[in-house]
C-alpha cells in the first residue's frame, strides 16, 4: 500500500481570528489554538506551500436542501427561509453527493481574513484556496468519525455548528446561536436527547479548538472529546 506522504493545511476563520492544523500524510503534526486576525502575516505555517489547502469559513448563512428538491433559481430563498440575509449577499450551492443534498449558504459576513488568508496560502499549483463554508467540512469529514453514533461539532463567535449522525444516516446539520459555550452545550444536548443519542456511550469531535475549560466540561458527559 502506497503511504500517504502529501503535506496539508486546514485553516477555519471566523469574525474573530483564525486557527489551522497540519497535516504529513493522514496524521495531524500541529494545531493552532485560535489566532487573532493581526497575527495572519507573521505567522510562519501561513507562509509556506502545502500539497493540499481547506479554508473554511464558520458562516451561520446554511441550509442543506434534499438534490431531488433543489431549485437552483430558488437557492435564495430557501437559504431566506432559515437565516436573515441582506440584499447585498452573495449566495452560492455545493453538492453533497454523500447525502444527497445541497448546501446552500453565504460566505458575505463584512470580514476580508478568509480572502487574504487563501491568497496567502496557495495550492500547489499557485492558486488560492477557495473558502468554504464550515458546515461543508462537517458534512463531508462525518464519515472519518470511526464509531456508529457520530458527533461532530465546530464553536466559534458565538454559533455552535453541529452535524450528527447514526451509521450511514444523518440526522441533523444545524447552527445554533450560542453567545457562550455553556449554551451551546444546552444545544447540543438538546438535539442528542431529540434523537435519542446517549453521550454517555458516544465520542463528540471538533473540527475547532477548544479551551482547556470547554474540553473539561465535555468530558463530563462524554466517552472521549476528540479534535478532528
Amino acid at each position: 500500500m502506497e503511504q500517504n506522504t502529501k503535506t496539508g493545511i486546514s485553516i477555519q476563520v471566523c469574525l474573530s481570528g483564525y486557527s489551522f492544523q497540519i497535516r504529513q500524510g493522514d496524521a495531524v503534526t500541529s494545531r493552532s489554538p485560535w489566532l487573532a486576525a493581526d497575527k495572519v502575516f507573521t505567522c510562519p505555517e501561513l507562509q509556506q506551500r502545502y500539497d493540499e489547502v481547506s479554508v473554511s469559513l464558520l458562516t451561520p448563512k446554511v441550509t442543506l436542501v434534499p438534490e431531488v428538491f433543489f431549485d437552483p433559481a430558488a437557492g435564495r430563498a430557501a437559504l431566506e427561509d432559515v437565516v436573515r440575509l441582506d440584499p447585498s449577499d452573495t449566495v452560492a450551492s455545493l453538492a453533497v453527493p454523500a447525502f444527497a443534498a445541497r448546501l446552500v449558504y453565504s460566505l458575505s459576513l463584512g470580514e476580508t481574513l478568509s480572502a487574504t488568508v487563501a491568497r496567502m496560502v496557495p495550492g500547489p499549483e499557485g492558486h488560492a484556496a477557495s473558502v468554504l463554508p464550515e458546515m461543508y467540512f462537517l458534512l463531508t469529514e462525518l464519515d472519518r468519525i470511526p464509531e456508529y453514533n457520530r458527533i461532530l461539532a465546530s464553536y466559534a463567535d458565538g454559533y455552535l455548528h453541529l452535524v450528527l449522525g447514526q451509521g450511514r444516516n444523518l440526522l441533523l446539520a444545524n447552527v445554533f446561536r450560542a453567545p457562550d459555550f455553556t449554551t451551546a452545550e444546552y444545544f447540543l444536548f438538546l438535539s442528542l436527547k431529540k434523537l435519542q443519542l446517549n453521550p454517555e456511550v458516544s465520542s463528540i469531535y471538533f473540527r475547532t479548538p477548544l479551551s482547556e475549560e470547554e474540553e473539561l466540561s465535555l468530558y463530563r458527559y462524554f466517552k472521549s472529546v476528540e479534535q478532528l
